[in-house]
């Protein structure tokens, strides 16, 4: 079945962009399969905008540029799929991508046949240049149906960008995955502005159909296509795919791997992590609590109210997993290091339930034993800190 799970992958977009060829897309794959992504579970390798001619054939149909892909489509799916990995490619909803190479629109069935003969396993579809005059949800549905009737199984990545709340719909038409959100860049606050944007629709996510937040920038350190701002730090890049995994929504790298830092590699092989993304339950995060904190004007004499309250700067999440376990996340937006306190009733374990819980370090394997009533974190500065929890009855001998 397509998308049991979220699906992981790697998609040439944000590196990349318009400079890809088939010897780059060869070299990922032998990545891939070589350096641990594709047995730590990413199978998709994704070929984003810009691969075609400017115009189709006198058949109407899509042409792969020649000077980048001289061996064709077929070929290059083939070499994707000798390495155990499924190919990926991009095409756009409206009458041209959004790099301003032909596209979809009533060439839906046609198109989809054609992927097909490929060997395609996964296509994602986007909306650029839509005319106005046309109904969004009825043609990712026949995109949807088209995809459906081409006679192989290729899983459905709708990238409407959220629009007409497409978290309450792009289920219901057969999407896996849909994009509810802008594009992402490669810097703190827009993936923080992403993933807090979807915190009211996680919920909408489940099995074979998934939020799908973005690509994400983990390891690129702004060399790339979506080099917008400030670099991220290691531990922000920390913070981006632990939210992910925690979220539940595909994991789709879009860093160069074949030169990425041995520690990006480590945290994007994280077995602990990923396993919270791929659980069967699928369920989304709950936010316990985000702490507001309060300063005093610095023109105390002319200020019109005695406080002002700066952005959420604390959270605290519980997702619970499969088998009875859990995971506690403690999340801080300061520079400076905090104290973060989960109170264990805000969770639905008070004290007087005679429970605790056993609780593990996901990034150091720590056992740190079992904690009853709360649990405080010291927590660096645009940082993060993840435990692994099992309820324990503390009325039963801790067993």
């Amino acid at each position: 079945m397509l998308a049991a799970r979220p699906p992981m992958g790697w998609n040439s977009w944000n590196t990349f962009g318009e400079n890809i060829t088939e010897e780059l897309i060869f070299q990922i794959a032998d990545v891939m399969d070589a350096e641990g992504y594709k047995s730590s579970g990413y199978e998709y390798l994704v070929i984003d905008d810009c691969w075609s001619l400017k115009e189709r054939d006198k058949d109407g149909n899509l042409v792969p540029d020649p000077k980048k892909f001289p061996s064709g489509m077929k070929a290059v799916a083939d070499y994707v799929h000798q390495k155990g990995l499924k190919f990926g490619i991009y095409s756009c909803a409206g009458v041209m991508t959004c790099a301003g190479y032909p596209s979809s629109y009533d060439h839906e069935f046609q198109d989809a046949r054609l992927f097909a003969e490929w060997g395609v396993d996964f296509l994602k579809y986007d909306f650029c240049n839509f005319p106005k005059n046309a109904d969004c949800r009825n043609r990712y549905h026949i995109m949807s149906m088209a995809l459906k009737a081409s006679g192989r199984p290729i899983l459905f990545s709708a990238c409407n960008w959220g629009e007409e709340e497409s978290w309450n719909w792009m289920r219901s038409i057969g999407a896996h995955m849909y994009r509810s959100t802008g594009d992402i860049f490669d810097n703190y606050r827009s993936f923080l502005n992403i993933f807090q944007s979807q915190l009211e629709h996680f919920c909408q996510s489940a099995p074979y159909c998934y939020n799908d937040i973005d690509m994400l920038t983990v390891g690129m350190y702004n060399q790339g296509n979506v080099a917008i701002g400030k670099p991220c730090t290691d531990s922000e890049y920390r913070m981006q795919f632990s939210l992910w995994c925690l979220a539940g929504v595909p994991l789709m790298m879009g860093a160069d791997l074949r030169n990425i830092k041995p520690e990006m590699r480590e945290l994007l092989t994280n077995k602990e992590l990923i396993s919270i993304d791929q659980d069967r339950e699928c369920r989304p995060p709950f936010l316990v609590n985000k702490d507001f904190v309060y300063v005093e004007h610095e023109d105390k004499e002319n200020a019109t109210e005695p406080l002002r309250r700066l952005d959420d700067q604390l959270f605290t999440f519980i997702k619970h997993l499969s088998d009875n376990e859990f995971v506690i996340a403690f999340y801080n937006l300061f520079e400076e290091e905090r104290d973060i306190t989960c109170i264990f009733a805000d969770v639905g374990l008070p004290f007087s339930s005679g429970y605790g819980f056993s609780m593990k370090d996901i990034f150091t394997g720590e056992e740190l034993g079992v904690k009853r009533d709360y649990f405080t974190a010291a927590v660096l500065g645009h940082d993060c800190r993840l435990y692994r929890c099992r309820l324990v009855n503390c009325n039963d001998g801790g067993n």
